[in-house]
């Protein structure tokens, strides 16, 4: 027992270390550790840890709790025993990122046709931003086609709002098709192929209930089904196409191995019964194929030579090319490539629907989610989004991936467009006194170095400056008001500070700087700093902060998904020009 606790003890010290160790990293890259940037980079290095999140997060958040105590400088010294080691390992990814390859064994180009699959029960996530990425790649490199195939056989969740919404997200993605299907077009195909499997002896209607078919298949039994005569199983079909059989009364399933080390190979779904309206063959048809059977027929027929997909679909490869086998249909080629998933966030539409139905969020494009919708109204670009999406490449390796690198990718694109503007919280008036005339016009840039233009203020009746500034001043002070002028403070109230103007010209760096907003055009504006979705698998009440405040007037000037850099704040993006809300970046 001593012996299994010194072990544990080590355990809990190496994960300690572990943790500790990219939080001072990302405290340093960023300004301040991050619990979700941290969790997901631990989480890289040791794939195994996945397993137990929550005492992992708990880790995390002491840990990043302890590292943004600490000042630059006891955080470069702590860091400094781990320099090597980050050197070396930025250093190989910069290698393999550098020669990410799009090509697969075996395809030739002129001869190469891909297809995106996405089932219209929801919207596009930034996981198939990735994978409609990495297939455009794959069509130009090959000069093929890029086809788009709707999976749509599931009634009960599928609506033309989705498809609408899909075509639209697309676009946006910059990704052009060269045709279009539905799977649900091809019910009458399949079900041809569903008799001939039966004709075989391959397929059989089976009766039992989802219970009992559960246990059967981890017992790796047969059920009574399995064994009964075509003629019996081709007359239990047609009852099932003539809806002689309720909802989920009846299953046709793949006559196959019981016993298969591959489970998902023991007896699968191929068609079920739903009796519900769909959006798109309305009460056609009851009897719906599964993915499994559906999309392999439609692949080959449709010309498919090659199926990109996650490679969380590895195990179903078996049952893909077992279909194919089983009618004598073209086999296409199957490539496999890791998922995207962002740490402490959730692609999953059954967990969107369900913080939508608890109002937990505001909908599909609720900008703490990763959808596409969610990413484009934050005011993520194309250009960072694909940039950030490629950059994994086509390997199996899976990562926990923090949303600040594509939102860190995304400033550095954005930078050079965002218009500086100055934001007050909690505003403190400023009253100047020996401003004339024109002394209290001011012109600002609205970038230091690109060629934005000018926003133009009168100061002379009054301004506001914030109060997190303010705390730091006292009487006798000299300041400047950031690219304005140079005043003397006379008294600094609880609310009102009082100054002396004392001139334009520059002053010594060391001079406070204080960002401000004139009174006559000031207007209230609400910042959402968004942050992390999730706490651990718990969903984070605090993962939007709404601040309210002042703008500067200039603001009345931009359009709605404008950029600004709200200097001393960070980035943001215009939500709504009417209610004056930015979102955080």
């Amino acid at each position: 027992m001593v012996a299994k606790k010194g072990a544990g003890a080590d355990l809990a010290a190496g994960l300690k270390e572990l943790v500790r160790k990219f939080a001072l990293k990302n405290a340093q890259d960023f300004g301040k550790a991050m619990e979700g940037a941290v969790l997901g980079k631990v989480i890289g290095a040791n794939p195994s840890l996945r397993s137990n999140t929550a005492k992992l997060s708990e880790v995390v958040r002491e840990q990043v709790a302890a590292v943004n105590k600490l000042d630059k400088a006891a955080i470069e010294n702590e860091l400094a025993k781990y320099a090597d080691e980050f050197k070396t390992a930025e250093a190989e990814r910069a290698e393999k990122s550098s020669k990410h390859s799009f090509e697969i064994a075996g395809a030739v180009e002129g001869h190469f046709v891909t297809r995106f699959p996405p089932e219209p029960g929801g919207y596009l996530h930034i996981g198939h931003a990735k994978a409609v990425f990495i297939e455009d790649a794959l069509r130009q490199r090959y000069n093929g086609k890029f086809m788009l195939y709707f999976d749509d056989t599931n009634p009960d969740l599928e609506k033309q709002e989705f498809v609408e919404a899909i075509h639209e997200d697309l676009k946006w993605l910059g990704i052009k098709f060269d045709g279009e299907y539905y799977a649900s077009d091809h019910i009458p195909i399949l079900y041809e192929h569903a008799k001939n499997a039966i004709g075989k002896g391959k397929a059989y209607v089976c009766t039992c209930d989802l219970e009992r078919t559960k246990e059967l298949r981890f017992s790796g039994t047969g059920c009574e089904h399995k064994s009964q005569s075509i003629e019996k199983n081709m007359g239990l079909w047609k009852m099932m196409l003539d809806g002689k059989f309720g909802s989920g009364k009846a299953v046709l399933r793949l006559n196959s191995d019981m016993k298969a080390p591959n489970t998902t190979m023991r007896d699968p779904a191929l068609f079920r019964i739903k009796h519900a309206k769909h959006y798109r063959q309305g009460d056609k048809y009851s009897v719906w194929p599964t993915y499994d059977f559906c999309t392999p027929i439609i692949d080959s027929i449709k010309g498919i030579t090659d199926v990109l997909r996650d490679k969380n679909y590895e195990m179903r490869d078996e049952l893909y090319f077992a279909v194919l086998d089983l009618l004598g249909l073209r086999k296409p080629r199957i490539t496999s490539f890791a998922r995207l998933e962002i740490a402490n966030n959730v692609t999953s539409k059954r967990k969107v629907r369900a913080l939508i139905a608890e109002k937990r969020i505001s909908g599909w494009d609720d900008p703490r989610l990763v959808m596409i919708k969610a990413l484009k109204r934050r005011g993520v670009t194309l250009e960072a989004l694909r940039e950030f999406a490629l950059s994994f490449g086509m390997g199996k390796s899976e990562s926990i991936v923090p949303i600040e690198i594509l939102l860190n990718i995304n400033r550095k694109m954005l930078d050079p467009i965002a218009k500086r503007l100055f934001f007050i919280e909690h505003p403190f008036e400023l009253k100047i006194e020996g401003l004339s005339g024109k002394d209290g016009d001011v012109s600002l840039k609205l970038h230091p170095t690109e060629k934005l233009g000018y926003r133009e203020y009168s100061t002379n009746t009054g301004l506001y400056v914030a109060a997190e500034d303010a705390a730091k001043l006292k009487a006798g002070d000299t300041v400047r008001l950031k690219e304005a002028y140079n005043i003397k403070l006379e008294k600094v109230g609880a609310k009102v500070i009082t100054a002396a103007y004392t001139g334009k010209e520059q002053v010594d760096a060391s001079v406070p700087k204080l960002r401000w907003i004139s009174k006559t055009n000031a207007v209230k504006c609400e910042l959402w700093d968004i942050g992390e979705l999730l706490v651990g698998d718990a969903f984070n009440e605090d993962s939007i902060k709404k601040r309210q405040g002042h703008v500067e007037g200039y603001a009345t000037e931009l359009s709605d998904a404008d950029i600004v850099q709200f200097e001393g704040c960070g980035m943001y993006k215009l939500d709504s020009r009417k209610s004056m809300r930015f979102l955080s970046l």
